[in-house]
């Protein structure tokens, strides 16, 4: 029997509609920001659509100065890779299930991983589903609909003067405490996220500059070793 590729790619895609309509809010605010920095519709197009990465994205943007010297791009290249450093974890995670997949077919799904798409995956392989063409699916829509959002958040951007008085800079940070929701194993699971937001806002209130990134992911992790697994709690 003959299994059709694109049906996988499809059920990813209608797994996905649920995110679609935060990861279009979560990228318009980060369009807003990137006129508000001074960044064209087009350079701002090119950053989602070949960068991909809302979180690094917005804290690239929020870096951003002019002129750009060598080391606030060292700075910058420092920051955001503590920022996307969880997508070794995450893609360590799924690596048993997409083990054997041809390169020319794992390479471009791995390109397009979200948190999303990820725990998408992830809940669609705990209920038993073997498609792997779900995950391409997933990332592909959300791919669509980050791109999409780029027009109508730039344009809001160069009408408004303070984001920050509608609430815009608070969509990056409710997209991803929604985000953990769907992971909580448990108070003992939850101690390295404690640790990693404890760490960030002191050394937010004491040091200069973007270290509390680094510093809470660093904390983070190295408690998420010592915990270890243990018991999951009810």
């Amino acid at each position: 029997m003959t299994v059709n590729p694109f049906t996988g790619v499809i059920r990813g895609m209608r797994l996905s509609v649920p995110t679609l309509v935060p990861l279009f809010l979560f990228g318009s605010a980060f369009a807003t920001l990137a006129a508000q920095k001074g960044l064209s519709l087009l350079e701002a197009s090119a950053m989602s659509a070949f960068i991909f990465a809302g979180a690094s994205q917005f804290v690239a943007v929020e870096m951003w100065t002019q002129p750009l010297t060598v080391s606030s791009i060292a700075t910058m290249a420092l920051v955001t890779l503590s920022v996307n450093l969880r997508f070794a974890v995450l893609s360590a995670g799924i690596q048993p299930w997409l083990v054997g997949m041809p390169r020319a077919q794992l390479y471009p799904a791995l390109l397009l991983m979200t948190d999303p798409g990820w725990l998408i995956t992830h809940r669609y392989r705990s209920d038993g589903g073997a498609d792997r063409a779900v995950f391409l699916g997933a990332g592909i829509a959300q791919w669509l609909i980050w791109v999409a959002a780029v027009v109508p958040g730039y344009f809001l951007g160069t009408l408004i003067a303070v984001p920050a008085r509608y609430g815009l800079d608070l969509i990056m940070p409710t997209f991803f405490a929604a985000m953990i929701v769907p992971l909580w194993r448990g108070s003992r699971r939850a101690l390295p996220w404690v640790v990693a937001g404890g760490v960030s806002l002191v050394v937010a209130h004491t040091i200069e500059g973007w270290w509390f990134i680094v510093a809470g992911a660093v904390a983070g992790s190295l408690t998420g070793g010592f915990v270890g697994d243990g018991k999951t709690e009810r």
